[in-house]
């Protein structure tokens, strides 16, 4: 089971950027731009939706989800499967994930979610010095 948290949502910045395609002051080939990698994360590793592309409508968008952390070593930047994700929460430290949708035919593709997985670190702890800190006086002495 995954605990997901500090979730961020990105539909309303996605519904402003359509509004802006389609009132036509954006253009199309601005937001059709997914990389190769992104396409072929979205084959491999890409969960389908049930939303159709919001910009050519011929087919379901995928989500592909990014894993980025400074202790996931060679796993940071990649895109990982449901599965994959729940390994990792249940064996790494905090890591955000970013969910990204992607459209196979038209290279649409947008931000649609951010969240935290993975054990939360330990809180360090502060190192004894030695010394007992200052002494306290009393008003008598």
């Amino acid at each position: 089971m995954r605990i997901q948290r500090q979730v961020v949502d990105y539909a309303l910045q996605r519904r402003s950027v359509l509004a802006e395609v389609y009132a036509g002051r954006t253009g199309v080939s601005e937001v059709c731009d997914a990389n190769p990698y992104l396409l072929r994360a979205a084959k491999f590793h890409g969960k389908g939706s049930d939303v159709v592309c919001p910009i050519c409508r011929k087919e379901q968008l995928t989500l592909v989800s990014w894993v980025f952390g400074e202790k996931l070593g060679p796993v940071n930047g990649s895109a990982r499967t449901a599965e994959e994700l729940v390994r990792l929460a249940a064996s790494r430290e905090e890591f955000s994930v970013h969910v990204v949708e992607v459209c196979r035919t038209c290279s649409w593709n947008h931000l649609v979610q951010s969240y935290v997985l993975g054990a939360v670190p330990a809180p360090k702890r502060r190192r004894s010095t030695g010394s007992q800190g200052p002494s306290r006086r009393t008003a008598t002495e």
